[in-house]
Formats: C-alpha cells, structure tokens, sequence
C-alpha cells in the first residue's frame, strides 16, 4: 500500500466563518483511525491514510485506485455531518471542506465514484458551435466574463432536482476532482482543468439553459454536461492549478464563444473528435505540453485566451505580481482586505495600510495562502489576488447580514 493525505475544513456561511475546536473522527469500516480538532482557521492537521498504489491510477484497467473512509463532524451549535467514502489517492492530499448549518440533527453526505470508475451515462453529442442569443446576460460585445456563481442543477434538465450556487472556482476544482484523477501528470490536468473551463463558459455565453426556459447555468448529468457532486472531495493539486488558471479557456480561430469543449474516459466510451481523458494522460506520459494534447484532440486552430473581468470582486489582478517593494494603491488595496479578513481569521497579523509591500505585509499574505491552501510564496499572484478578494467579499457580506 501506498500513502495519501487528508485535511478537513470546517466552515460556517461558505468560507466568511470558520468553525473553531470542531471535531473530526476519521475511520475504515467503523474502526477510527484519527480524532482530530479545528484550529483557528477552521482546519485539522493533515494525516496519512493507505492508499492503492500509484500505478492504479495513472494506468488504464487496473484495480480500485483508491481507497475511502468516513469522516464524522462534530461542533457545539450544529448540525452533525456524516461523510461517507472520503477518496484517498496515493501521494495526494485531499481537501475536504465541510459547511457547518446551526441546529440539532445530522447531515449525511455521500460521495460518489469519480467519473472514471463510476457508471455514469454516455455524454450525448452536441453541435460544437452554439447560436449566440441576442438578450444581455453575460455575452458582452467580444468579452468573455468569468460568472461569480455557476448555477448547477441536480439531475437532468427537466424534473425536479436542487439547484446548487456554486462559486466558479469551486465549481471547477469540483468537477476536475469528479472527472479525472488528481495523480495524473501536471499536463495532463491542465488540459482537463481548461476544457471543463471552456465547457461551463459557453454554457454561460451562450446562455444555452436559460433560453430554453431553465433557471439554471448547467446540470451535473454526464449525459448533458459534466460531473458536480455537491460536498465532495477535492485535491490539493486540483485546487493550486485552477486557482493559477481559473480565468482562461479555450477559443476557436474565428470563433466569438468559447470552445464547446467535449470530451469522454476514452476507455468505456469512445468518441471521435472530442479529447479522450485517458488519452491525455498518455499524451502527456510522452511530453506533450496541455495546449499540445488539446490541439491534439481539438485541432491546431484552437489557442488559449484569458477573460478581461471576474465578476463578484472589488477589482480586477493588476497584471504584475506585487512583492517587497511594491508600492501603491494595488498593495493598499491587499492590506485593507487582509485586515478585514484577519478579523475572522486571526492567524493573519493586522497590517499598517501605508501602500508599501515590505516584510510584514509578505509574512500576512504567506499566512493567508497556507489557510487557503495556495503556493505558500508571499507574493501576490493572479490566484492569491482573486483568493484574498473572494473571502473578503464573503466576509463583509456577511457583516450586513
């Protein structure tokens, strides 16, 4: 047997609130294996679990490739959770968010099987390019926006089923968490991170749901679209990848929308024209570059662009990393956001908001992205800039509550 990695985060109201002295049991087949307690930030240490070999996963026809365990969430004040089949994954760590609701009771959640060793039904074909409605929404001129929420419906369009709103990040480390495995090659998981990205954005651009009556962005149907699974198990890796890279997508020349990137395992179904996931993989075993697998499959007309808004934030990346001695209203602008924050989150020292990048306001930002699970660099990146503004936004939402 191998080793994976297990972290639990315990919040209240999305990840504005975190819950504090919680406690986690981790067990296997009713035997526990950890008791654990939340910090100030809401989370446990990380423990190593057994896990398959590494080979199960990144080779096609081999045995369960992970092995599952159940977590069990206590804390004064709410509601119990029970998490049934965990995933652990050989020299990965899982991140596994928990949203606490006050009350009596329990909450059960079950995962499912990732797509590629699930029965999950065949995706059916679509045109790639879509008619592009004339209503307002999100089609602005040329410009692709990045929603602050994708609107997921539980099932297949028509019928009942809930309809989650999720964060765009965290829609998309969810589905890439569902659909592929996190031992994968970097490549390889890029290139699945970008088609999934392109796939919900021209959902969104071209309104394709709502104006066929929904009120909802996509389905979690694989029949439809791609695999959501609300409260799941997400990867670290996943999770550093997409926050690099949440803002591009993939475009045709010639083409308006984003690429209605379609894909399938390539194992159990195949599909002629669309990217193969298994066969990402191997593309990427033999060097291939992400933009290199997905011309592959996509053709070599296709490129990778970047939208020019997030919705949802005070303000858009500047365009260059801020560091020491940086200097000006983008560093204000973090030190005010993280003073907000580190009322919630204590571990962040408050900050003199004097618009110089020096060793204090380094030293906050690296704790803020150790809490959030990014590069622990010190450097305000693209992915800690839109991280730091998400949870500030949450926050003071939550304070005009």
């Amino acid at each position: 047997m191998a080793t994976g990695y297990l972290q639990v985060e315990l919040y209240n109201q999305g990840q504005a609130s975190p819950v504090i002295g919680g406690k986690v049991v981790v067990s296997k087949n009713g035997e526990v294996l950890y008791e654990l307690f939340t910090n100030d930030s809401g989370q446990t240490e990380t423990v190593a679990l057994e896990a398959p070999p590494i080979e199960y996963s990144i080779n096609e026809n081999e045995p369960q490739p992970y092995e599952t365990y159940d977590i069990t969430v206590t804390a004064d004040g709410y509601r119990d959770v029970i998490i049934n089949g965990v995933q652990i994954f050989a020299d990965r760590t899982a991140l596994q968010k928990v949203i606490m609701t006050e009350g009596q009771g329990q909450v059960t959640i079950n995962v499912p099987p990732p797509v590629l060793w699930g029965d999950y039904p065949e995706k059916e074909p679509e045109e790639e390019v879509k008619e592009i409605p004339t209503e307002t929404g999100f089609v602005v001129l040329d410009r692709i926006v990045i929603p602050e929420y994708i609107v997921v419906k539980d099932g297949v369009p028509s019928g009942g089923g809930q309809v989650y709103y999720v964060p765009y990040k965290d829609y998309i480390k969810n589905v890439a968490s569902s659909e592929i495995y996190s031992t994968w090659s970097d490549a390889a998981i890029r290139a699945n991170v970008l088609a999934i990205q392109s796939f919900v954005l021209n959902r969104v651009f071209t309104e394709w749901y709502r104006n066929r009556g929904y009120n909802f962005t996509i389905t979690n149907s694989t029949r439809y679209d791609q695999s959501y699974s609300q409260d799941r198990t997400i990867y670290e890796n996943i999770s550093t990848i997409v926050d690099e890279m949440f803002t591009n997508f993939l475009r045709r020349e010639g083409q308006r929308q984003p690429l209605f990137a379609q894909y399938c395992d390539g194992r159990q179904v195949s599909c002629p024209g669309w990217m193969t996931q298994w066969g990402s993989e191997d593309l990427a075993k033999q060097g291939y570059s992400a933009i290199e697998i997905l011309r592959y499959f996509y053709g070599d007309d296709i490129f990778i662009d970047t939208a020019e808004k997030v919705q949802g934030v005070p303000l858009s990346y500047p365009g260059q990393e801020l560091t020491i001695g940086s200097t000006g209203n983008d560093v204000r602008t973090i030190q005010n956001q993280l003073n907000t924050i580190s009322n919630t989150y204590s571990a962040i020292q408050k900050l003199r908001v004097d618009g110089i990048y020096g060793q204090a306001t380094a030293d906050a930002v690296m704790e803020f992205q150790k809490i959030f699970n990014l590069p622990q660099t010190g450097v305000v990146d693209l992915a800690t800039w839109y991280q730091i503004s998400q949870i500030y936004v949450a926050i003071e939402r939550l304070a005009e509550l």
